[in-house]
């Protein structure tokens, strides 16, 4: 019960580390398909993620250590998951306790989802469900014949045709499931009012910034760890590499150019491309107030704290009071809004 418990942890631990990988991908898609995000989806996107890694988890892992193995062979009677039923009801005892019964429960209610994914997020009937579930239950129970494609000598897992069989009712049954959902929520085809402009919220204005901030640390995070890697590995100067300080200059630097270069070109940060909004009206002729607002955003201000010593608290206040600003400035327009003087618009709005 504990490994099984620890694989359910991992499970959610990599789908929601992947969650935010995705996140700011996953939210200008959904503007531009949907018009919206709603936290439904969110959720059901995430659920999906989740399920996914615990898929393989739980069929997969633990991976057992190759002097403890005991090689298995193959069940190929598709009839055998009659005749363990037949065993299960014919045991004295409660049936519905009994382990072939329970086995083959879970085998079933495992696939459950992947059918209703299938259904409510690809728009995808049952003879769909039914050929995926089948497929991901073929190379699983193959990648468990051919012990994970040749890491171990034998199979250590048994290859199970009534696994193939229970797999794929599971799957059926999820997108039956799936009807329960409207069909205006189902699929990923484009909303009919995605292109249509929308009030601009703090809510909003509020995803905006998140996106800044996460796609802001990922590249400095990316460009930082590249750094290491070239310092340590291509310079070969280690003390260097262990001291990370230049990495984490470099990394912070590299993101604060990339989103100059984006706002300079665009008027549009990261976060303000990613919910369609932008920033107009100002009487300032560019390209000042795009430079004013990207020194008013995650960009500019963390871009501050590279100066090292008393600038690095400058910048994390300045971060801070920034955030705090979307709750006390119009339509959330905050510290870029403010130091270039223009107002937040939907970016599908006609331009004046």
């Amino acid at each position: 019960m504990g490994d099984q418990i620890m694989l359910g942890v991992l499970a959610i631990a990599i789908g929601v580390g992947i969650g935010f990988l995705l996140f700011v991908p996953f939210v200008a898609v959904s503007y531009r398909r949907r018009g919206r995000l709603s936290a439904g989806r969110l959720l059901l996107w995430l659920a999906a993620l989740i399920y996914f890694w615990a898929i393989w988890t739980y069929t997969l892992l633990p991976l057992p250590d190759p002097d403890t193995i005991r090689c298995v062979g193959a069940i190929t009677d598709p009839m055998s998951v009659v005749r363990d039923i037949r065993k299960a009801i014919a045991a004295p005892g409660r049936t519905i306790t009994n382990p072939a019964i329970l086995q083959l429960v879970f085998n079933v209610l495992l696939f459950v989802p992947l059918g209703f994914f299938v259904r409510v997020i690809g728009g995808r009937g049952i003879l769909v469900a039914l050929f995926i579930g089948f497929g991901l239950s073929l190379f699983i129970e193959t990648t468990q014949l051919t012990g994970v494609w040749g890491l171990y000598p034998c199979a250590y897992r048994f290859f199970d045709v009534g696994d193939l069989m229970t797999n794929t009712t599971g799957a059926v049954l999820g997108s039956i499931a799936g009807l329960i959902v409207p069909r205006a929520y189902r699929g990923m085809t484009p909303a009919a009012d995605a292109g249509m402009p929308r009030p601009v919220t703090r809510g909003r204005r509020a995803l905006a910034m998140l996106c800044d901030a996460l796609g802001f640390w990922f590249v400095s995070v990316g460009a930082g760890i590249g750094t290491q890697l070239f310092v340590g590995y291509v310079l070969h100067d280690r003390q260097t590499m262990a001291e990370g300080e230049l990495a984490g200059f470099i990394g912070t630097a590299t993101a604060a150019v990339l989103w100059l270069i984006v706002i300079l070109a665009t008027g549009q940060s990261v976060g303000d491309f990613a919910v369609q909004l932008r920033y107009g009206g100002s009487r300032i002729p560019q390209p000042l107030p795009r430079l004013l607002r990207w020194a008013g955003g995650i960009a500019g201000l963390s871009a501050i704290g590279l100066l090292g010593g008393f600038f690095d608290v400058v910048s994390s206040a300045a971060i801070l009071v920034a955030a705090v600003m979307l709750f006390f400035t119009r339509d959330g327009r905050g510290l870029p809004g403010i130091l270039s003087g223009q107002q937040l618009r939907d970016a599908r709005e006609p331009r004046r």
